[in-house]
């Protein structure tokens, strides 16, 4: 928390400049700004990502009892794009249960965009145009730098994350307490980046970082190759992550055996099943070929304001609320 209330106020009239500055950006390169639901009757299956629920006790025609708060707009967004609305952008509150922390408050504000004939790597430069954008409210600025996953890992630690055995990689992880049960070696290339080559990422600089492992697809194309890719990045502002982007997948079908390959880990894990989005993938088919990101509003306040901690930064933190 801010030492006083003038701290929480500067942070407030801040957060006012940066949500005016976002909007401008947008609305110079002609990118439309909607509003989509909080609640939805579907969840989000992601196994590391937990959701708040709520029950609806209308009329019983209205719709499903069980109400989910978004995580992020996503899944709306792409309904939208794929009836044809063109880029759009949402400026809005998520939440995300279990999150708490110096970085993680359980409401947060998330930016979340979609460009029409765009790939994931010049959506990644966009995105850190739109970061230098909001580093001049502070009159700050920072140099960008691109790297692949791949020769991110070669180049820090000397490991091959395609080809090293799971063995290696925790080799790489030695120096630290880490309870290795139940992890797989997607976990373990997590940790190699939180605990290995996030800390050494230049502090005043903004590092792009594309084409992660198949495995790590989430909602992005995969790309064929020799190893095979996800099309997806993710922008670093100093040490922290700040936005996370894909190439978007438009094939429904694959897209439903993800759903279901998460709702499986969810079960082997003892967690919740969480429905599908049927609206969503309905229309996946008729999305067009484009590429989207999700950014946290917070943590980029967090860097123009210098705070070490997500609460100095919100009107008022989980606590108080």
């Amino acid at each position: 928390m801010p030492a006083d209330e003038s701290g929480r106020h500067e942070a407030l009239r801040l957060r006012a400049r940066l949500n005016a500055a976002l909007r401008e950006f947008f609305a110079s390169r002609g990118v439309l700004e909607v509003e989509t639901p909080i609640l939805s009757a579907a969840g989000n299956t992601e196994p590391n990502i937990d959701g708040f629920s709520t029950g609806f006790t209308g009329p019983v025609g209205a719709g499903a009892r069980t109400r989910y708060l978004r995580t992020s707009p996503e899944y709306p967004l792409k309904r939208l794009l794929a009836s044809g609305i063109g880029d759009c952008y949402e400026l809005g509150r998520v939440f995300r249960n279990g999150e708490a922390g110096t970085s993680h408050n359980p409401e947060f504000t998330l930016l979340e965009w979609y460009r029409a004939g765009f790939d994931h790597r010049r959506l990644a430069l966009e995105c850190a145009q739109l970061v230098r954008s909001a580093l001049a409210l502070v009159h700050r600025d920072a140099g960008v730098t691109t790297t692949s996953y791949r020769d991110w890992f070669r180049d820090g630690l000397q490991l091959d994350p395609f080809a090293a055995d799971e063995s290696a990689l925790r080799e790489s992880l030695r120096d630290f307490s880490i309870n290795p049960d139940g992890l797989t070696r997607d976990d373990w290339l997590d940790l190699l980046v939180t605990h290995r080559l996030q800390p050494s990422l230049p502090a005043d600089a903004i590092t792009i970082v594309y084409d992660f492992p198949a495995t790590q697809c989430s909602l992005a194309r995969i790309r064929p190759g020799q190893p095979p890719v996800a099309e997806r990045f993710e922008l670093y502002l100093g040490r922290h992550e700040l936005a996370n982007g894909y190439r978007e997948l438009n094939d429904a079908v694959e897209q439903r055996a993800r759903f279901e390959r998460d709702n499986l880990r969810r079960r082997e894990r003892g967690q919740p099943e969480m429905p599908v989005d049927e609206n969503l993938l309905a229309v996946l088919e008729r999305l067009p070929d484009c590429a989207g990101v999700a950014l946290g509003v917070d943590r980029l306040l967090m860097h123009l304001l210098g705070a070490g901690d997500i609460r100095d930064v919100i009107a008022f933190p989980f606590a108080e609320a």
